[in-house]
């Protein structure tokens, strides 16, 4: 079957849209990328995105025209990915605007707009969206989303595998090997904390709007890491937290940003953004260096995708913080790093299709395994 998947990402710059077509058995798929487009968002709504996602009030007026507006920016990326409308499905995440863990108060809920029933209209197919509700309802944290499908796109190997992905939240996927005791262990994955969007915040208020992210990491290359500032942040509760555990834009945004800057003792620009890069990579390999105290796990390698995957100064402090571990980038696989979200959403849509579970108790902390998503088929 060929799908379509469509995802919008925290970094909230576009739609990453994937043609991709699937057979054979859902948990070891053969697959194709037949086709990848990337439709950025324009300036306006990319901000109105940002700021909806930070908790900055919109009125009801303004909450209907931007989830109009985001659809129809679906709607364009999908149409340029696949303009002989070959999908038969598609599989799009929506744009996610806030993100509530479960707690001891209240149950988990995350909202990702999309007004599907006008996406499918759009498109004449049928589209699987909301792919967070059913995990969330059992439980859950409802993300990450993407392990189950890492695991069936990518593959076992001899030894533990993981699989960064540096959006604006930094999360990870870990593999059991195909072979000896761990094989029949179930696959992994949590929230790290920020990738990009602390870093991305910065440079915009730096370049004052001008720049939206640090391209090929040249602003933080030109500074130096605050080291002692970075140890004390990796104290806070949520990097202490062993997983389950999922995050986003709603606490490590603009408030948050502000926040750490004040604790950073007068330096130039250029070392607060090296000090956010540099803090990115220790989140990872904190998280890491924790499972292996605790006996539980130590990957033979780490394939990383996302937008931060092309910045080598966040690479470089990766490979300076995960030693011991081959640090691959996904495109040496054949993944395209700016594919693997949209190929994970299509890959979800068709397991939907298949009635095939998409989640995972040992990821999410859910009940049951469950299949995700909700399908809305033209009128």
């Amino acid at each position: 079957m060929r799908v379509l998947g469509l995802m919008s990402g925290t970094s909230a710059d576009g739609v990453d849209a994937v043609l991709a077509e699937f057979s054979g058995s859902p948990s070891e798929p053969k697959w194709s990328l037949l086709n990848l487009v990337c439709i950025p968002y324009p300036e306006d709504l990319r901000q109105t995105v940002v700021n909806a996602g930070q908790g900055i009030k919109l009125n009801s007026c303004e909450w209907l025209e931007l989830s109009e507006s985001i659809t129809e920016v679906h709607a364009q990326a999908a149409l340029a990915c696949d303009p002989r409308a070959q999908a038969e499905l598609v599989g799009s995440h929506g744009q996610t605007v806030w993100h509530r863990p479960p707690q001891k108060n209240h149950r988990g809920a995350s909202w990702q707009i999309l007004q599907a029933p006008l996406l499918a209209e759009l498109l004449k197919r049928p589209v699987v969206h909301d792919f967070r509700a059913a995990d969330l309802a059992l439980g859950g944290q409802g993300a990450p989303l993407v392990p189950m499908a890492d695991a069936a796109l990518l593959g076992r190997v001899g030894g533990w595998r993981g699989v960064l992905n540096l959006g604006g939240i930094a999360n990870l996927t870990l593999i059991p090997p195909r072979s000896g005791p761990d094989r029949l262990a179930s696959v992994m994955g949590w929230d790290c904390g920020p990738a990009n969007s602390l870093i991305d915040l910065a440079v915009e208020q730096i370049s004052k709007g001008k720049l939206a992210f640090d391209h090929d990491g040249i602003i933080a290359a030109s500074g130096h890491p605050h080291t002692t500032t970075i140890e004390r942040w990796l104290k806070e509760t949520f990097f202490q937290l062993p997983p389950p555990k999922s995050t986003g834009r709603e606490q490590f945004g603009l408030a948050d940003l502000e926040q750490r800057l004040k604790e950073l003792p007068k330096m130039s620009r250029a070392n607060r953004v090296a000090t956010l890069t540099a803090f990115s990579a220790a989140v990872v390999a904190q998280d890491l260096d924790n499972l292996h105290l605790r006996n539980l796990v130590r990957p033979l390698e780490l394939i990383v995708a996302g937008g931060g995957s092309r910045n080598p100064v966040l690479m470089n402090e990766l490979r300076q913080r995960c030693r011991g571990m081959r640090l691959l980038n996904s495109d040496e696989l054949g993944l395209s790093a700016e594919a693997r979200e949209g190929l994970a959403f299509a890959l979800l849509a068709w397991w939907h299709c298949l009635q095939y579970p998409g989640n995972a108790p040992a990821i999410t902390g859910a009940k049951r395994a469950a299949v995700l998503g909700v399908r809305a088929d033209p009128a």
